[in-house]
Parts: C-alpha cells; sequence; structure tokens
C-alpha cells in the first residue's frame, strides 16, 4: 500500500532528505539555479540520481509552500515518512551504557519542535519522544526548523507520556524534568546513566502529574529578571552541557 506523502522545504531540510538512503523522495521541484548550487557544493555526490526532478520558478514555489509561507530557499521535496521504531524495540537493541533521551509534553510550536530537533542531534541526543495527536509529523515550519535533523534522530510517538515514564523507569531510565518551578541548578547533577530529559509545553510549563513521575527537578540558574528562556534555547543549552559531561568521563 502507498503512503501518503507530504512536502518539506529548504536547502538544508531537501538536502538532508537526498542524501538519506532510508528517506523515500517521489519528486523534488527546484529552480535552476538551486539545483546548479547543490550540485557545485556537493559534487561529490549524484543527488538526484533517483528522484525525478521538475523546475518550478519562485513564484510556482512559493505557491507549494501555500498559507505556511516558509522560505523554501529554491527547493521542496515531496517525501514519505520513514520508516519508525518503536520506543520498546529501541529500549530492548540499545547497547550504550548512556542513553539520552528528550521527551515533550505537549510542546505543540512547529518551529520550537524542529529547534529542538536540531539541538537534539548537535549534542549527540539518542532519540525524542512526542505524543503522537500533537505533533505535527508533516509540518513545513518543522522541518524547516529542524534544518535536515529529522533524517538523523529517531522521534518516538506514543499515546502517553506518563505511562512512558513509568515504563522507561522499569528500564533503569531517570527522569529530569525542566520547570520554573525547580530549585536544583542541572550542572550540578551527575549524568551518568540513562536519562530522560522531561520538558513542558511552551505556555504553561510540565502538568503536575507529570512532575509527580519525575525522579529530579531541574532548572537553568540565570538572571533573575528573565523567568525563562524559550524552549528550544532552554533545550539548547541543556543538550550541549550533558555532551560535554558525557565526554569528559
Amino acid at each position: 500500500m502507498k503512503k501518503t506523502t507530504f512536502l518539506i522545504v529548504g536547502k538544508h531540510a531537501v538536502l538532508e532528505a537526498l542524501k538519506n538512503p532510508s528517506r523515500k523522495i517521489e519528486r523534488v521541484f527546484l529552480t535552476e539555479d538551486a539545483q546548479k548550487k547543490l550540485n557545485r557544493e556537493n559534487q561529490n555526490l549524484d543527488l538526484f540520481k533517483k528522484t525525478p526532478v521538475f523546475f518550478k520558478s519562485r513564484k510556482e514555489l512559493d505557491n507549494l509552500c501555500g498559507r505556511d509561507e516558509t522560505a523554501h530557499q529554491g527547493l521542496i521535496a515531496e517525501v514519505e515518512q520513514l520508516e519508525e521504531i518503536s520506543l520498546k524495540e529501541f529500549i530492548i537493541n540499545n547497547k550504550e551504557k548512556n542513553i539520552n533521551l528528550i521527551a515533550l509534553e505537549e510542546v505543540t510550536d512547529p518551529r520550537n519542535i524542529g529547534s529542538i530537533i536540531r539541538s537534539a542531534v548537535a549534542f549527540n541526543i539518542n532519540g525524542i519522544i512526542v505524543k503522537e495527536r500533537s505533533f505535527p509529523s508533516k509540518s513545513k515550519l518543522l522541518y524547516k526548523s529542524a534544518s535536515g535533523g529529522t533524517e538523523h534522530i529517531k522521534i518516538f510517538k506514543v499515546a502517553n507520556i506518563n505511562t512512558t515514564l513509568k515504563y522507561l523507569k522499569t528500564k533503569d531510565f531517570w527522569i529530569s524534568a525542566f520547570d520554573v518551578s525547580a530549585k536544583k541548578d542541572f550542572m550540578k547533577h551527575n549524568w551518568k546513566g540513562n536519562n530522560i530529559l522531561l520538558f513542558g509545553s511552551e505556555g504553561y510549563g510540565l502538568k503536575a502529574k507529570t512532575l509527580e513521575n519525575s525522579d529530579f527537578k531541574f532548572k537553568i540558574m540565570m538572571n533573575e529578571n528573565i523567568e525563562s528562556l524559550n524552549i528550544s534555547n532552554t533545550v539548547s543549552i541543556i543538550c550541549h552541557h550533558i555532551s560535554h559531561f558525557i565526554k569528559s568521563r
């Protein structure tokens, strides 16, 4: 049965999809200038060998983007979703000593999620857990903000975050919640072992029940005149520190 397709836009999102042998690409729409630039910058790769290419004007690409008005940079690809692995399969098959996963509760802004994916890949996070019903899996904005990161990380879609956290506790994971109400500095924690980095919605943070299921509650210590950072900035800082912590051990 043929899978449904959707559009992704932007140079890095499309380029990484073209380079990913696991990503099925139906066709690429692009300007002639964009193709020349891609071929010039990737001379050792035959990017369009197995992909139907359709040349379009920038205006035609604008129309394909529709109401999103996402900056396409002269490149749009029609793709299928990647094959997914369940979180349980991943846990069973993974042999690493330090597994670090991000879990997002009710985070819905595609730009924020895309930026979180980008940071997670940059700092070697093993995967991202999202609530299936609130994850915008076909959003052009998400793929553009992720800047190709979606091709390099596993995204685990689950029905219920709290049920998932309880399961992960039985598999020797520590649940660390990041919340403005927390008192502990995350930089003073020993991040050895398997960790779930838990973040709540952009508006009201983590739910009370979710905080109860956490082993630790942390915050980023900063100037008291600013209550909090944007969630994607918060995730970047935390992931960078944990990546450095693991490398230094």
